[in-house]
């Protein structure tokens, strides 16, 4: 007789105690009811999760620190969500620079753990984000120039397939499967438990700068930082801010790996542009500049919905393109995160070729994002138009979109998230998970 399927780890019911607590997402308005949730403490509690879910025909949800930014990613009606969180064990292994860490952990959590015995970790915007989820789909931020984007560091990983099989991948074994790893997005080919990345020895220490400007100027600095910071030192890394026309500045957030002076030098063209209100340029420990840049974010008190979209810059936006900015910024909701983002590109990012990972978007100047954001449910509709209007317009500037700030408004999504990747990745998703067990609205399809 074949043994009975168990649940393993922490398993919550819908009806349980600390379901609602569960079901919670960095987007508040969260609107999936999943039948249960396994918070999984080993990667044992993984297999066991994913094999009751096809004995009980029941769809399944991968989920690791709960930023989906569409939430029906993470979460889905009458499914089991399968939460990694609680699984956060760190090795540093010095001599052989390389760390191995379960897909549990938050990204701030293993830059600190890091950063304390003197090594780097590459990290994004906020310290919340679960390494599980970022890592796959590419993993950009302010120290990319120099490291690489996260997953060009992921040199080994432990995943566990749609039978509920544990299958390591490097360069030597399942080597196909580490390619799309590295760039083909969570939730496509199975449920990943852990990394092992390359990492590098850190400075002792870093400048870090945060500048402000008034809103009134966003045309300028914006003109002026896609021109400069493609260009500047590969030691330096940026990331520029714009907020609605109602309350809003614009904000430059970034580091430079080496001294204030050399750090001021860099820095002074954009610093010569309008009339910055603030200006805080710090050289400290390299810890402190990882706390510096990785302010906390209040990941499940957050009272927004938002609607994102991104892209790649080619070359320095046109006027026209800035007509768009500023009529999305003057519709924006005063008050809220709503936004233009842009982040510096090149140096590292621009040495590895667009077919040697799946992460193809190696050659562009700058990354761009927006979205908007809204508290009433009454005003979704109207904030989703004007974010998937506002990509509409700058369809002509950009290239491709970025997987981990996900679209759906985005049709035929596979080359626009992963350019001429799309059909490699296609072929490895009908080998590992050819029934296409592991799918969201948005995820590869295996190929015919």
């Amino acid at each position: 007789m074949r043994s009975e399927v168990k649940l393993t780890g922490r398993v919550i019911f819908r009806g349980d105690l600390g379901y609602e607590a569960a079901r919670k997402n960095w987007d508040p308005h969260t609107d999936r009811y999943p039948k249960v949730f396994v918070f999984a403490q080993k990667t044992q509690d993984v297999a066991n999760a994913i094999r009751w879910a096809r004995k009980n025909n029941v769809p399944l949800r991968p989920r690791s620190g709960r930023h989906a930014l569409e939430g029906n990613l993470s979460q889905v009606n009458g499914g089991l969500v399968i939460d990694v969180s609680e699984m956060k064990k760190i090795q540093l292994n010095k001599k052989s620079g390389t760390a191995v860490v379960e897909t549990g952990n938050q990204v701030g959590r293993i830059v600190d753990t890091l950063a304390r015995q003197g090594y780097m970790a590459p990290f994004g915007d906020s310290p919340s984000v679960g390494i599980g989820g970022i890592t796959p789909g590419g993993g950009i931020g302010p120290l990319q120039r120099t490291t690489g984007l996260i997953s060009d560091n992921l040199i080994e990983l432990e995943m566990v397939d749609a039978k509920g099989r544990i299958i390591r991948a490097n360069k030597k074994q399942n080597s196909d499967l580490l390619w799309a790893s590295r760039g083909g997005g969570g939730g496509n080919f199975g449920v990943y438990t852990k990394y092992k990345f390359k990492v590098l020895r850190a400075p002792a220490n870093a400048t870090v700068f945060s500048i402000i400007w008034p809103w009134e100027q966003f045309e300028k600095v914006v003109k002026k930082w896609q021109v400069w910071a493609p260009n500047a030192s590969t030691k330096l890394g940026s990331e520029l801010s714009v907020g609605p026309k109602k309350g809003g500045n614009v904000s430059m957030l970034g580091v430079y790996l080496g001294s204030k002076s050399e750090a001021l030098r860099q820095l002074e063209p954009i610093l010569s542009v309008g009339t910055p209100t603030q200006k805080t340029i710090r050289y400290l420990p390299y810890r402190e500049a990882t706390k510096f840049l990785l302010a906390p974010d209040p990941v499940l008190t957050q009272r927004f919905s938002n609607q994102f979209s991104s892209g790649f810059g080619k070359r320095p936006f046109p006027n026209k393109a800035y007509k768009t900015i500023r009529k999305f910024l003057e519709k924006a909701e005063g008050g809220t995160p709503a936004g233009f983002y842009f982040l510096n590109w090149g140096g590292a990012i621009s040495r590895i070729a667009p077919r040697a990972t799946a992460f193809y978007w190696r050659k562009p100047k700058f990354y761009v994002e927006w979205n908007s954001s809204w508290v009433k449910p009454s005003h979704a509709a109207r904030n989703i138009a004007l974010a998937r209007n506002t990509r509409k317009k700058l369809q002509p500037y950009i290239v491709g979109s970025y997987i981990n700030v996900p679209d759906q408004g985005i049709k035929c999504s596979g080359p626009v998230y992963y350019g001429k990747n799309y059909a490699r990745l296609k072929r490895v998703k009908a080998k590992y998970d050819p029934n296409n067990v592991f799918n969201n609205p948005q995820s590869i399809p295996p190929a015919k």
